[in-house]
């Protein structure tokens, strides 16, 4: 899938999850919204997977360590085939395998993850068996950056260089907010860049919601051959709902019905918008 169309589909799943979590009346909205066009150019365009064969031993692995804000990934499991669409309307209901964390009992799910801390850990072990086992497959860990606070995260991060596990791309979804405030208020991170290269990383820093620069950074990885890479990808909480955008009580805002309906125009407008760009470039 070319840029363009990326970005389309992006705009897709941020009306899919936010009719999604209204619907359920809970879900983690501000930081599904921030990581949507990572998870995005993961699924639609970077990692080796096959929705038909979610076990295919060679197959990328993808694990979401800000497990909270899975919303994105369920609706781009079901766009693409991994679970029937219609089942996001069980989002967050009684008995659904759509809980507000990932699940591996739904296709596509590697881990059950959410405690924080312990994403990039399993990570590790996986890239890891994959280098001893000989398979070629890569191993993704979208980590949040409130979550960088936890120990866990940075014993994992020298056991990855240690290894020297090239076959590992951490992506730090640098939104610089979490619940209870902003992230260098509650505990301050920077210069986060600096301290995973000091900790063996190779590191990448960009701006996590644009899409080329984001394709070509997953893409090139690894470009430091025994090294892990870091993908620091700068966002913003909230992308492409102006009322918003770096508002810290969105992290698990629920939208009214009015904001929904606000939310779906905004949307709409950007997709026309592209819509209208893309026909522009190639008529």
């Amino acid at each position: 899938m070319d840029i363009h169309h990326l970005q389309l589909k992006a705009v897709q799943i941020r009306m899919d999850l936010l009719r999604m979590i209204h619907k359920a009346k809970s879900g983690h909205t501000g930081g599904s919204l921030s990581n949507t066009d990572i998870v995005t150019a993961l699924y639609y365009r970077v990692m080796n997977i096959e929705p038909r064969r979610p076990k295919d031993p060679d197959r990328d692995r993808f694990i979401a360590s800000k497990g909270h804000a899975v919303e994105s990934l369920w609706c781009i499991l079901a766009d693409l085939g991994f679970f029937p669409k219609e089942e996001l309307d069980t989002f967050g209901q009684f008995g659904t395998r759509l809980i507000g964390h990932p699940n591996n009992k739904v296709p596509g799910i590697e881990m059950n993850t959410g405690a924080l801390g312990h994403g990039l850990a399993i990570s590790v072990g996986m890239a890891l068996a994959a280098k001893r086992d000989n398979k070629r497959y890569r191993v993704y860990c979208l980590m949040g950056d409130g979550e960088q606070a936890e120990g866990s995260v940075w014993e994992a991060a020298m056991a990855g260089a240690h290894y020297k596990l090239d076959n590992l791309i951490g992506i730090v979804d640098r939104n610089r907010l979490q619940i209870s405030g902003t992230t260098e208020n509650v505990m301050g991170l920077d210069p986060l860049d600096e301290k995973w290269a000091a900790f063996g990383w190779n590191v990448v820093t960009l701006e996590g919601n644009d899409m080329g620069a984001l394709v070509e950074a997953l893409e090139a990885a690894p470009a430091a051959p025994g090294k892990p890479t870091l993908i620091l990808a700068n966002t913003v909480k909230g992308k492409g709902i102006s009322f918003a955008e770096n508002v810290p009580h969105w992290h698990h805002h629920v939208p009214s019905a009015e904001e929904l309906d606000r939310a779906l125009v905004e949307l709409s407008a950007e997709r026309a918008r592209l819509t209208k760009r893309g026909a522009e470039q190639h008529g």
